[in-house]
């Protein structure tokens, strides 16, 4: 247990009777996963409670949809995985939507980053298909990183021309992002999505594409209403997923201008605030959370 007061105890408004919630969307980095980028051991019994009581889970995140289809294989029936930052939504192997790239559109991108490295930025593009992700740079370094977040991923001479629907173009920059990368996209930023999504991660995409689109069709396709949805995050590529919803938590950890749009405040990732909070709100069995 936390030696101070976790803000979950402490947010106003929060029910004694278990909340009418029937979608529940989490992040995953920052948010679900704790800093080691470990699933919380209490998941997979929490997750059995929630099917039980008709209450759909959500993983929400810039992850490529392959890598959360394995970190949730065994357990995902019915699930709906809102991967890329909303650009590609797939349930039971089923995808519900997607918003490629124009090719154009991804050859510029890949022509401004191969410019950046050139001048010096420690930076690598990550192209995003629905098949794969493909990258050019080959040291090990920045492969880790990819490996992390794409488990099906190829090295090609050209990434601007590989043969698949492009759905979104992640960099990886070895500094602060939000400093370095993201403005020197800002010719972009003008008729695309230029976001944020990490300390070293910029992630462009279609202009109308976030995570808080893909989860407004998502509520309206199954009728989920935002008073029925509760939703995590911690970054800035989460924004518009938590206006979705009534029930909108920032981790105690998040960004600043995530932690001022969100209407609660959930405890850290390191502290197990996802699935403490569902506990809470749904009134589940004592020990589910870990």
């Amino acid at each position: 247990m936390p030696s101070t007061p976790s803000p979950l105890l402490t947010t106003p408004g929060l029910p004694t009777a278990p909340a009418d919630i029937r979608l529940v969307v989490t992040d995953m980095d920052g948010t679900l996963l704790d800093d080691a980028k470990r699933i919380p051991a209490g998941l997979w019994p929490t997750l059995a409670e929630l099917r039980r009581r008709d209450v759909l889970f959500s993983p929400a995140s810039g992850r490529q949809y392959a890598t959360l289809a394995e970190q949730f294989a065994g357990n995902d029936e019915g699930m709906v995985f809102i991967a890329e930052n909303g650009t590609y939504v797939v349930r039971d192997g089923v995808e519900l939507s997607s918003d490629p790239l124009e090719p154009s559109v991804v050859a510029r991108l890949v022509k401004a980053v191969r410019d950046l490295a050139a001048r010096g930025v420690d930076v690598g593009a990550v192209v995003c298909g629905k098949r794969s992700a493909y990258v050019e740079r080959t040291d090990e370094a920045f492969l880790a990183e990819v490996r992390r977040y794409y488990v099906r991923h190829r090295i090609v001479a050209d990434a601007s021309a590989v043969d698949d629907d492009v759905i979104k173009v992640a960099l990886f920059d070895f500094g602060p992002a939000e400093r370095t990368t993201a403005p020197a996209l800002a010719s972009f930023a003008g008729t695309h999505q230029v976001v944020v999504s990490g300390e070293h991660w910029v992630d462009v995409m279609n202009p109308a594409a976030n995570k808080g689109a893909a989860l407004r069709r998502l509520q309206q396709a199954l009728g989920i209403t935002p008073a029925q949805t509760l939703v995590f995050g911690d970054y800035l590529n989460d924004l518009e997923m938590l206006d979705a919803a009534e029930w909108a938590f920032a981790m105690a950890n998040a960004h600043p201008e995530v932690i001022g749009r969100a209407r609660h405040l959930a405890p850290s990732n390191n502290d197990n605030g996802v699935l403490r909070t569902i506990a809470r709100l749904l009134h589940l069995p004592p020990g589910l959370s870990g």
